[in-house]
């Protein structure tokens, strides 16, 4: 079956930026399911796997504008700690460079600690890719046809059912 608008597409993928090294591998965990044709991937790879099926391999490298967007100046924010998710209630030490999940209006967000307070954080909300050029080894797993309901929701839904976020 081969890839295109209303397929769900699971991969596994390795990303890693040129002269820097590897920043992402999926394998130790399940792959990466989409709604492909939904906006739901960078284009970059979205455009890179129409066509494809699964037991694939490709390898290709985006710009940033392929990819997570350039860097934007004006995305550093001020936020309280306690909109930092912290899984179980855990204590985090913070530290600069640091990536963490913030919760927004729209769900959870990365965003890259930039300065320490004693209850704010200063946020780099520019995705922490966003600028990079980045190459993407990529392992296509399967490939089927939505249901009615992922197409309704345009996302895919993972086995066993699906939960929103809110």
């Amino acid at each position: 079956m081969l890839i295109g608008k209303d397929k769900v597409v699971e991969f596994h993928y390795v990303v890693s930026e040129p002269g820097v090294g590897e920043l992402e591998d999926s394998r130790a965990g399940a792959p990466l399911a989409y709604l492909h044709g939904h906006d739901n991937m960078i284009s970059g790879i979205e455009h890179a796997l129409e066509g494809k099926q699964a037991g694939e391999h490709l390898s290709v490298t985006l710009a940033p504008e392929q990819a997570y967007g350039e860097r934007k100046g004006d995305a550093l924010q001020r936020v309280s700690i306690n909109s930092i998710v912290r899984p179980g209630k855990s204590k985090i030490k913070f530290t600069p460079g640091m990536i963490v999940q913030l919760n927004t209006a729209h769900g959870q967000m990365p965003v890259v600690v930039v300065k320490v307070g004693l209850k704010m954080l200063d946020v780099d909300a520019n995705h922490p890719y966003a600028g990079k050029t980045l190459a993407f080894d990529i392992d296509i797993v399967n490939v089927r046809d939505a249901s009615a309901d992922e197409i309704a929701h345009k996302h895919a839904h993972a086995a066993g059912g699906h939960h929103h976020h809110g």
